[in-house]
């Protein structure tokens, strides 16, 4: 489900419960969920590969 359709059916939801002064949480909510899945947590400020992205990289032992 897109972000998009989850805010098209949280809305009608809304309305249907007779809840229209949801419309505008329920947008904020749907804006601050996109700018949240877009925003790259595991950016490194040293400039190295994060141990997130790559997991194996914090492991001891051989590397493939």
């Amino acid at each position: 489900m897109t972000i998009e359709s989850w805010l098209q059916a949280a809305i009608a939801d809304a309305e249907r419960r007779g809840l229209p002064e949801l419309k505008p949480i329920l947008e904020g909510l749907a804006r601050t969920t996109t700018a949240l899945r877009a925003a790259d947590f595991n950016d490194d400020a040293s400039g190295l590969e994060s141990a997130l992205r790559n997991p194996q990289s914090t492991m001891p032992g051989p590397q493939p």
